[in-house]
């Protein structure tokens, strides 16, 4: 009898710590996304000399806005990014395409960017 309480009491721990492990993960899943309000779409080339100009905008907003700018760069001369150009319907390079939270285009913007224009983009959903 004690070897079988004992058995109960390990099994129920264990089944507890499962359950409470996949809560856990389901809520580590769940908190980046819904936590990011705005996605950044920049579509270029890393051969485009306005496209790498871009670059440290991008990375200065991922950094500055951490968690709630997901950055998202589409090289148009990889196969994938010839892919990505044409879902996006891009005319020219670098286009920067803006998605709110639910991943509907609210912006548009064809050529450099300066960051501070960008940064007007992002916080019109809400963006701090």
């Amino acid at each position: 009898m004690k070897l079988r309480s004992k058995l109960f009491i390990v099994t129920s721990a264990l089944l507890t710590l499962l359950t409470l492990s996949a809560d856990c993960r389901n809520v580590l899943a769940q908190t980046p996304s819904d936590a990011v309000k705005v996605t950044f779409v920049e579509i270029g080339s890393v051969n485009c000399i306005p496209c790498k100009a871009m670059q440290p905008i991008m990375k200065a907003v991922e950094e500055e806005y951490k968690g709630q700018v997901k950055i998202v760069f589409h090289d148009v001369w990889t196969p994938k990014g010839k892919a990505d150009a044409m879902k996006y319907n891009i005319r020219v390079i670098p286009t920067q395409v803006f998605l709110d939270k639910n991943g509907k285009e609210y912006f548009r913007h064809e050529g450099y960017f300066p960051k501070a224009d960008v940064v007007r983009v992002i916080k019109k959903q809400g963006v701090k």
